[in-house]
């Protein structure tokens, strides 16, 4: 069981090394932006960096070497292990917004920097840092324990404030990160707490399992940090799709009145999508605002008696109870666009007519959006569909 476990961390590691070099380059250029990214990135960054030194290859490379190179790699590593710790409780400082925990994070850094250079050069030669299995650590004692206290009380803080403010926010996304962020953060202080019992009372029961600790602490901070690329990424596919269904309709409006288009059109759907003519997150807007605006003023064109006849032609064809309102709309439309490109006048009045739902009756920019384009999406996949087609025939 024990090589089992050793031998699935150690799988492990160059993936879980990957996933936090892969989400800290992805996230990058938002998070340097962000003040309050800024410490939660600089915290997945150095312990990337931290564990890319203690790849299981990058040791062996090390301890291959003179005793100098592996000393200097194992120090490196505990520096920016140290450093990782310090941006942890910047981090947390910054989600608290407490400008004199964010000061002592720094100081904090710094004092644990410079002992762990003090307490280096004091002990006797030495090559890597080590606590082995028998005998004293290396270098000494007091290092490991002002190495393994920075790793657990910033952990302990940040497991602490990550569940705490992920109970209160709204914001699932937010909640998420926190939570990923915490439960890699809790795993990485079970892997110090180990190395602490190990350091004082020679305890190597849970070594076994460290490698694997460790690597998944890495997994999960990459998942944290990336959890706001996701849900960008989830919206912006949404989005597409809601413009990928509006878009016949969109155009079939526009084509009859083409003064409510804000930019010119591509020259078809999926290059409309490829190369939008507006910036990619307002593309839902814009369609959702012109498709609106040229529902309302092709209001006007609506022949007498036609809204009656498309809500019986509607309730006669089967159609579900709660898509009928869009389906009778869809009817509609197909008769007022021919009546606007057949050049016949528009009539205000007659745009009262219109059985349409609250969001669509206003221009009022507070409306919900995601509503408003649910009922526009029904009502291109009726405008399209046999039923419309039929009661188009009907009334040539």
């Amino acid at each position: 069981m024990e090589a089992e476990l050793l031998a699935l961390g150690d799988r492990l590691a160059v993936p879980s090394v990957v996933a936090l070099w892969a989400a800290v380059l992805l996230r990058a250029p938002g998070a340097l932006r962000s003040p309050q990214q800024r410490g939660l990135w600089l915290a997945v960054a150095t312990a990337a960096a931290a564990m890319t030194l203690n790849l299981p290859a990058v040791v062996s490379y090390a301890m291959s070497r003179e005793p100098g190179y592996a000393h200097a790699v194992g120090l490196v590593r505990n520096f920016i292990g140290v450093l990782s710790a310090g941006a942890v409780l910047y981090f947390v400082a910054a989600a608290t917004r407490g400008r004199r925990l964010q000061l002592a994070s720094w100081a904090g850094t710094v004092v644990w920097l410079g002992a762990l250079v003090v307490l280096d050069a004091a002990a006797p030669e030495h090559g890597t840092h080590t606590i082995p299995h028998t005998g004293p650590p290396v270098p000494s004692l007091a290092y490991w324990l002002v190495l393994i206290s920075a790793h657990l009380l910033a952990n302990t803080v940040c497991v602490r404030v990550c569940w705490r403010y992920s109970l209160r926010t709204e914001s699932r996304g937010l909640a998420a990160g926190l939570r990923l962020f915490g439960l890699g953060t809790a795993l990485a202080g079970l892997f110090w707490f180990a190395y602490l019992l190990k350091a004082l009372f020679g305890s190597t029961w849970a070594m076994p399992a460290l490698p694997l600790m460790m690597n998944l602490h890495g997994l999960l901070r990459a998942a944290a940090i990336l959890v706001p690329t996701l849900f960008t990424l989830r919206r912006t596919l949404a989005d597409v799709a809601t413009a990928w269904r509006l878009w016949p309709l969109w155009r079939d409006l526009v084509q009859a009145v083409p003064h409510v288009v804000l930019s010119e059109p591509r020259a078809g759907r999926v290059l409309e999508l490829l190369w939008p003519p507006v910036p990619r997150d307002l593309l839902v807007y814009r369609k959702v605002i012109e498709t609106r605006d040229a529902i309302l003023i092709l209001g006007e064109y609506v022949s007498p008696g036609v809204p009656e006849l498309a809500r019986s032609h509607v309730a006669g064809s089967g159609i579900p109870e709660q898509r009928r309102t869009a389906a009778a709309l869809a009817c509609v439309l197909k008769d007022a666009r021919r009546a606007k490109l057949a050049g016949l006048p528009g009539q205000p009045g007659r745009a009262a007519d219109l059985e349409l739902p609250a969001a669509i009756q206003t221009s009022d920019e507070g409306v919900d959006l995601e509503d408003e384009a649910r009922f526009l999406v029904d009502v291109a996949q009726a405008y399209a569909s046999p039923h419309t087609t039929a009661f188009s025939l009907r009334n040539p």
